[in-house]
């Protein structure tokens, strides 16, 4: 049955494809995502089966809390079950059923059934990600360069290949905003009824990544695109910041926001942490918004060339170096989509910013601050995508007007011939 999974898997995505790419670009997305796939199958075999990389802990919580819901369901019904109904799932109920699916399909552990699972969402997210890059400006050809670079991104690669939450938590992340980001070019009801079910389904996985979509999202159904402008993306990010001081209504979702991220600045949380081999602690004096300069360059930057660490952590440092190669490029598509489609970059920008800001607040290891880091590291490269394209327009347009090397120039009047 594990196999079969697998296979239905593998069909899935063929489908998806066909049904998701225009059908001139299929013949080159299908060899990619199922490359990609396989390589994910793969990484679980060779790898992490094997403990090759000294790795994991996460995987193996999810599946002990997996089998919790099967043996749930046994005695009591099959039904969406909840950190209610077993406290242990806390925040990860969407991952936890969909893994018991799976086991309680094959009657028990199935990891290679459970990574195929994962490895689609991956898959599935470089779909997303293809279709969003051509919404916010690319051209087909970098949106293609993007698709396979975070189709087999080291980090992004590692953490859907095995029973994580990460995969889960990308997808919807980009989903909600890539749907957001429809709705600022066009409102449809269609969209907004699918939102609602992915805003759901992240607050499953992690809720407070709902509150980080909140602002971009709220402005897709606002479309403010004729009155955006510096003020206005100051103004709304400052009342994102501003949330988790605010004094506001009791409702069970801002409250286990605010829980959330009480929880993830409290010192206690930070020291503890930071006990890895990749840890880091800041002399800001218990104030998690103390230091935030250092703070921002290690959620954005690290783990540095020089960091000692982990072989995990050691391997880690391929990552970062493509992180930085988009890094670059994103400010330079910042810059051209802040002067061409200013909704478009302030959609963006109130995702990365704040996020950023964030989970700085937070940051107090180099390992957790990686994996955290990857919704933001993938929108932000939707900004490198747009600069590859403006990059291959300008070139091409300076070679279209610049003569060719055999063309005589016109001589000046009255100079004999």
């Amino acid at each position: 049955m594990e196999y079969l999974i697998v296979a239905a898997a593998a069909l899935l995505l063929v489908g998806t494809i066909h049904t998701t790419v225009e059908p001139e670009a299929v013949r080159r997305v299908l060899p990619v995502l199922l490359a990609a796939f396989a390589v994910r199958l793969a990484v679980q075999i060779l790898v992490m089966q094997n403990h090759v990389i000294p790795y994991g802990g996460d995987n193996i919580t999810y599946e002990s809390r997996a089998l919790e819901v099967v043996a749930f369901w046994k005695r009591e019904g099959f039904q969406f079950v909840t950190s209610e109904d077993i406290p242990s799932l806390y925040a990860a109920a969407i991952p936890c059923n969909a893994f018991a699916l799976v086991l309680y399909v094959c009657g028990g552990p199935a990891p290679l059934a459970c990574t195929a699972l994962v490895a689609f969402l991956a898959c599935a997210l470089c779909l997303v990600m293809y279709r969003f890059a051509l919404l916010v400006g690319a051209d087909r050809r970098a949106a293609f360069q993007l698709m396979l670079l975070t189709a087999f991104m080291p980090a992004f690669v590692l953490h859907t290949s095995d029973m994580f939450k990460d995969g889960f938590n990308a997808f919807l992340v980009v989903a909600c905003l890539g749907l957001g980001a429809s709705n600022l070019r066009r409102f449809d009801m269609r969209k907004v009824a699918l939102l609602a079910v992915a805003l759901w389904a992240l607050w499953y996985v992690r809720p407070y990544m709902v509150f980080m979509c909140a602002m971009p999202v709220a402005l897709g159904f606002a479309g403010l695109r004729r009155v955006l402008s510096v003020r206005t993306l100051l103004i709304l990010a400052a009342l994102l910041m501003v949330l988790p001081f605010a004094d506001l209504t009791e409702s069970p979702p801002v409250e286990a926001m605010q829980s959330q991220l009480d929880y993830g600045q409290s010192e206690l949380v930070r020291r503890g942490n930071a006990g890895g081999g990749s840890g880091v602690m800041f002399d800001d004096g218990g104030n998690p918004w103390n230091r935030l300069a250092p703070k921002l360059m290690y959620t954005l930057l690290s783990p540095f060339p020089w960091t000692e660490g982990s072989l995990t952590l050691q391997l880690g440092k391929i990552e970062v170096l493509v992180w930085y190669f988009l890094l670059f490029w994103a400010v330079r598509g910042a810059v051209w989509l802040w002067r061409e489609d200013r909704a478009t970059a302030c959609f963006l920008l109130l995702f990365i910013v704040p996020g950023t800001i964030v989970y700085a607040t937070t940051m107090a290891n180099v390992g957790l601050i990686f994996r955290q880091r990857m919704p933001i590291v993938m929108v932000t490269s939707l900004l490198a995508a747009v600069a590859w394209s403006r990059h291959v327009r300008d070139a091409r347009r300076a070679a279209r007007t610049r003569p060719s090397p055999g063309a005589r120039r016109p001589l000046p009047e009255g100079t004999p011939r």
